[in-house]
């Protein structure tokens, strides 16, 4: 089937490839020429474990094609993909910035020709499908189409599995031709059992909103519950392990940690929150989670200075990560944007390593110092902070680490390390939810 992608972003080239994988046509279309350039040329615009692989082979076998042209790219097509971004309102108000996708929609109309369906795959609010349909009835009415939702359910790090491999494709259309087509491109994971949700296009935008709102929500419960671990003494990691246990729960997401960020949590809790409000009605839970959150990442900063005993003016501190989560380039509310400033405003001399973000983490916090090895960000610190799971970091030679530090204070904002081999190495070692041990 020949299909069409609009934006090369994240999403629109992680579906873009898959799809190719899958054996149909299909051509990626961005107005950005320097990014279409730079694929053309095989070079891959984001981080992604096997996304450069898998791009290559099928742009060798021409299956994957990439282009500026909207007229070309949409020509013939049966399927056109939205996939442009839907950040959070530059007025800070929570609400999605729908401008790219209504401007995709009003820019592709004049070219279609035979039956087309136009699929919402960006994350969008509730009726976002029905302004796109009225937008494209506006600029062509001759033309023969349909719209529907079809969510994202990507995690960063993990993607090309999560698109092979996913828990569920949701559908959200009521017309027989629209879902025909789409099972019609999902049919090698039809033909693997995966579930198909078919239901409306306003139940189908409100699924990905509610999917990440929970799982922050178990984010921030454990965030939470962390925080009482450590005024009465007890373990988080046992807590959560014995919680995760009960079939009802899951242990996933059950991670104590520096809250959570990411380009999607944030952005799609707050519009959620607007959604809500928009029909008069409330979100309390949803509204705890992104207090708890943000609560989160300032106590992230009171740990620290504790930890230099009370203050952070003059010390020099050694940071382990700084993207939202591990195997991605992205810092879009990582955590490190919400601590580490704070402790370079207060005289704090921070020096981090990480091994995919420090391009764009030197644009977003030009003040700290960046360094080549997670040993090099060790050396002559006060205290070192290990911020994000990198697995490289997790099996350091501790021994090195402790010589080359100042003062051997070791905080691990993601516990991890085993507190009782830390202290008995000589650490003062720091970790979240867990009773501090003394050696």
């Amino acid at each position: 089937m020949k299909i069409t992608i609009i934006g090369t972003g994240y999403v629109g080239l992680v579906t873009g490839a898959c799809l190719s994988e899958f054996g149909h046509d299909v051509t990626c279309m961005d107005k950005d020429q320097a990014k279409i350039d730079r694929l053309l040329a095989g070079s891959i615009p984001i981080y992604e474990p096997g996304l450069d692989v898998l791009v290559k082979k099928s742009t060798h076998e021409q299956r994957l094609h990439f282009t500026t042209d909207l007229q070309d790219a949409v020509n013939q097509s049966s399927a056109v993909f939205l996939a442009v971004g839907t950040p959070s309102h530059r007025r800070g108000n929570g609400y999605a910035d729908l401008t790219y996708v209504y401007e995709a929609a009003r820019e592709l109309a004049p070219h279609l020709r035979d039956y087309t369906v136009i699929i919402d795959k960006s994350t969008v609010p509730v009726g976002t499908a029905q302004q796109v349909k009225r937008i494209v009835h506006t600029e062509n009415p001759a033309a023969d189409f349909d719209v529907a939702s079809n969510p994202e359910f990507l995690r960063e790090g993990a993607a090309l599995s999560d698109f092979m491999r996913p828990d569920r494709v949701v559908i959200g259309s009521e017309a027989e031709r629209a879902i025909a087509i789409l099972k019609k491109i999902y049919n090698p994971l039809y033909l693997r059992d995966t579930p198909f949700v078919i239901t409306s296009p306003e139940t189908a935008e409100l699924i990905k909103y509610a999917s990440n709102a929970f799982l922050a929500t178990k984010i921030s419960f454990i965030n939470e519950m962390s925080t009482i671990c450590e005024a009465v003494g007890a373990d988080v990691t046992a807590l959560a392990k014995a919680m995760g246990l009960d079939g009802r729960i899951g242990g996933k997401f059950l991670h104590p940690g520096p809250g959570y960020g990411g380009s999607c949590f944030p952005k799609d809790t707050l519009a959620l929150l607007r959604i809500a409000q928009e029909h008069g009605t409330a979100s309390r839970l949803v509204e705890a989670t992104v207090e708890v959150n943000s609560a989160q990442k300032a106590r992230m900063v009171k740990k620290i200075r504790d930890a230099m005993g009370g203050s952070a003016s003059g010390k020099t501190i050694g940071v382990l990560g700084l993207t939202f989560k591990p195997e991605t380039d992205d810092l879009r509310d990582s955590p490190a944007l919400s601590i580490l400033p704070p402790l370079a405003e207060k005289g704090a001399r921070i020096q981090a390593h990480d091994p995919a973000g420090m391009e764009e983490a030197k644009k977003l916090m030009p003040d700290l110092q960046y360094v080549d090895s997670p040993y090099e960000a060790c050396q002559n610190a006060d205290a070192l902070v290990l911020l994000t799971e990198w697995n490289q970091y997790r099996a350091l030679d501790l021994a090195k680490v402790k010589s080359l530090m100042k003062t051997p204070v070791f905080i691990d904002l993601r516990n991890v390390y085993d507190p009782a081999q830390m202290t008995e190495l000589g650490f003062q070692y720091h970790s979240i939810g867990r009773p501090l041990l003394h050696g």
